[in-house]
């Protein structure tokens, strides 16, 4: 980071205290001056502190009133007088602020030395300060190719950055009660993907929001779609062409899924939401013994009559009632347009095709988003096969036989779906969340409900953006193994409904609660595609235009953004 050496103490923010009592543990107590109110001190706001020999800076927890008469609770002095209330204020009440140290910052701004945890606290008396826009920077980096700004702090109009590099190591969630903006949120971390160009997204498109266009549900408006935004760099597949078709979208590509490559596997995910039983759905592996690895299912589903189905669960041993439920609840897939006997394309492969070009996959899954059942089978039975492939040419490039394969990042909704403890030790999600980023793919989950989320799989997640959550199992889930994370409960729980999230893990160097940045609002989508820190790299490229006439690739691209929105 250029700067200029100066000391942090050049420009500190609002004097807000002195620090007079804590632990590391449990975080330090800051009695405010008598020039502060306390109305203007929120949750979630950054301090700096400057001890003796360390600069600390850390998030408020909580903020209360104190008083140093306790008597005066039950007695309170007469304060229509200005003059008794002003010598109140001051003497015999005041504020108190619960600050948890989370970084200690280098002596000088000019130094190397990044942010520390912070492993002890300052001394007692040490002064406070409101972080400042400088100190916001300097722990959160600046925005760039691998910072992505997501959001603004609380009461400031500084930029908080995601390290994307550090985010798309490890898997990530969004989280959040209904209605609190978790797709929006989301939309944002996938074009700081795109932005970023290290890795690329297969997205399960569950509503349709990511593609070619999305909802706005608060303005009753649509919002461009990451096609739309970037429509080099992002390929669309449907499930349900009919239904793009009538959203005026023409998709890249119609996938298809063979009866074929549907396992007993896929069938043991789909228990509870066929509500079958252990039995009925472990038959299937009994099943593809009997009838062939292949062609088990749709020979299953070929079966005609009670009478062959019972000869069928004798031959097998199977209880016939378990089996008959298992064939009832799968005739269902009938019904699905896009399995059939015979696919007209390899759907991984194409799907493989473009994540290896470096692009982006949405699959929409159109009329069929609303039925858990498709949704289900349909990204446990692909996430499954590129897995396989991910692995093996991963295996290979270590053997020396080819290069790894490009980071991938999976992005599944309802993810308690695929995670819960009852299956993730069988899906490939929970292979995924546990392991796979050693074959360079890692998981997007996005959920409402993160209790329901295996305990193992939570532990994984490298980095968290929770929105707000009123359960306190939810809560407990999300803050589990955060330090600090009976402090941070209070500022989670006191989020405001849209457009706030408290982010913390890999991303970020210390938890932060944001005003997460607009999507969609007018004049935006220039500043998604064509951020401020890429102007002055592409102007260096060159002087002589796409159209011949000298222009410059920065106003080369200006003249198509501007056709564009």
């Amino acid at each position: 980071m250029t700067t200029n050496g100066a000391s942090p103490q050049e420009k500190p923010g609002q004097f807000l205290g002195l620090v007079t009592g804590g632990s590391l543990s449990q975080g330090v107590e800051v009695r405010l001056d008598a020039g502060v109110s306390v109305e203007d001190m929120k949750d979630g706001t950054h301090v700096t502190i400057q001890g003796e020999k360390e600069r600390f800076i850390g998030i408020v927890t909580d903020v209360a009133l104190g008083m140093t008469d306790p008597n005066m609770k039950y007695a309170p002095p007469d304060v229509s007088d200005p003059y008794i209330a002003q010598v109140v204020k001051g003497s015999m009440t005041y504020g108190t602020l619960s600050v948890l140290p989370m970084l200690t910052l280098p002596a000088a701004l000019g130094a190397d030395d990044a942010p520390k945890p912070a492993k002890t606290v300052p001394s007692h008396f040490s002064k406070v300060f409101r972080a400042s826009e400088r100190d916001e920077e300097l722990v959160f980096g600046k925005e760039g190719k691998t910072h992505f700004f997501i959001g603004n702090p609380l009461d400031m109009e500084t930029k908080v950055c995601l390290n994307m590099e550090e985010m798309v190591k490890r898997s990530c969630g969004v989280f959040g009660k209904s209605g609190t903006g978790k797709t929006f949120l989301t939309r944002l971390l996938l074009v700081g993907i795109l932005q970023n160009d290290g890795a690329s997204s297969l997205i399960f498109d569950m509503h349709s929001e990511y593609g070619w266009m999305g909802q706005d549900t608060d303005r009753g408006a649509t919002v461009k779609g990451l096609k739309q935004l970037f429509p080099a760099k992002v390929a669309v597949f449907s499930l349900d062409e009919e239904h793009s078709r009538r959203r005026g979208v023409s998709p890249d590509f119609v996938l298809q899924v063979g009866y074929g490559d549907i396992e007993p596997e896929d069938v043991e995910l789909l228990r509870q939401t066929l509500s079958l039983s252990d039995v009925a759905a472990s038959s299937a592996w009994n099943l593809q013994h009997k009838l062939g690895a292949k062609g088990w299912l749709k020979t299953f589903l070929d079966i005609e009559g009670g009478d062959a189905l019972a000869k069928l669960a004798e031959d097998l041993n199977i209880n016939f009632q378990a089996l008959r439920a298992l064939y009832n609840r799968l005739s269902r897939l009938k019904r699905y347009a896009f399995i059939t006997d015979k696919p007209l394309d390899d759907s991984v492969n194409r799907i493989l095709e473009c994540l290896d070009q470096g692009k982006h996959v949405v699959l929409e899954f159109g009329q069929y988003g609303n039925d858990l059942t498709a949704y289900i089978l349909v990204a446990n039975l692909l996430t499954r096969r590129i897995h396989e492939r991910y692995a093996r040419r991963k295996q290979e490039a270590e053997g020396g036989r080819g290069k790894p394969p490009r980071p991938l990042v999976i992005v599944i909704e309802e993810a308690h779906r695929f995670l819960n403890p009852a299956v993730a030790p069988q899906t490939i999600f929970g292979t995924i969340a546990r392991e796979d980023r050693k074959f360079n793919v890692t998981l997007m989950v996005i959920d409402q409900r993160p209790s329901a989320i295996d305990s193992e799989v939570m532990s994984q997640v490298g980095t968290k953006l929770t929105c707000l959550l009123d359960n306190e199992r939810d809560v407990e889930a999300v803050l589990a193994g955060t330090p600090g994370s009976r402090e941070l409960r209070t500022v989670l729980s006191r989020l405001d409904s849209k457009q706030q999230a408290l982010i913390f893990g890999h991303a970020v160097p210390m938890p932060v609660v944001v005003r997460t940045r607009q999507y969609g609002a007018s004049g935006e989508y220039r500043d998604l595609v064509q951020p401020e820190w890429s102007k002055g790299r592409m102007a260096g490229q060159g002087g002589n235009g796409a159209n011949g006439a000298g222009e410059s690739a920065e106003e080369e691209l200006d003249r198509k953004l501007k056709g564009m929105f």
